[in-house]
């Protein structure tokens, strides 16, 4: 009676009844899992970028700005300008993350002065183009949902493309006017 019993553990794992149990039970979950990672992990991405692609290709394609035929930066990406030319983006140590391409209008305003020193420009058409960009950011988000702010790159871009003689050493180059 005793030599009829299984020596061990895994003498019952590895009777051919378990295992046959084991293969019907597994076979169809493992391939619902392997369905969908395939459904979820690639067809539906895919499926979104395409749909991005063809309806939004401005946003999908990461809302790249260009000056003059070349691409000069993300609208929705902070960029550092050396140039006294043009506004900054507001010091990293007042923003919680280094990325953000958006000023408040009391900071354009403030970069005023020194903006109007070095181009010879106007105040009012400074301010001007500040009033042009926050608007434009208004209707863009719907009126009702937008906080007031200036996109750095967006107002930088509008002056020199507005006024070519004034900022003639960015024409063709980064905007920091090198090469």
């Amino acid at each position: 009676m005793l030599r009829n019993l299984p020596k061990s553990i895994f003498d019952i794992i590895l009777s051919k009844d378990v295992r046959i149990i084991l293969r019907q039970s597994l076979n169809p979950s493992l391939r619902i899992v392997i369905l969908m990672i395939l459904a979820t992990g690639i067809a539906y991405p895919l499926l979104l970028v395409l749909i991005g692609d063809v309806t939004l290709p401005f946003q999908s394609n990461g809302s790249m700005l260009t000056l003059d035929g070349n691409t000069v930066g993300s609208k929705l990406i902070a960029q550092e300008f050396k140039s006294e030319k043009l506004f900054h983006i507001r010091p990293p140590s007042n923003s919680t993350s280094t990325v953000d391409p958006h000023i408040t209008p009391e900071n354009a305003y403030s970069q005023i002065p020194r903006i109007s020193k070095a181009t010879d420009l106007p105040e009012s058409t400074l301010k001007t183009a500040i009033q042009f960009n926050i608007e434009k950011n208004k209707v863009s988000n719907v009126l009702v949902f937008a906080p007031t702010y200036v996109n750095v790159l967006e107002v930088n871009i509008e002056l020199i493309t507005g006024y070519p003689d004034v900022y003639h050493e960015f024409a063709n180059r980064n905007l920091n006017g090198v090469n």
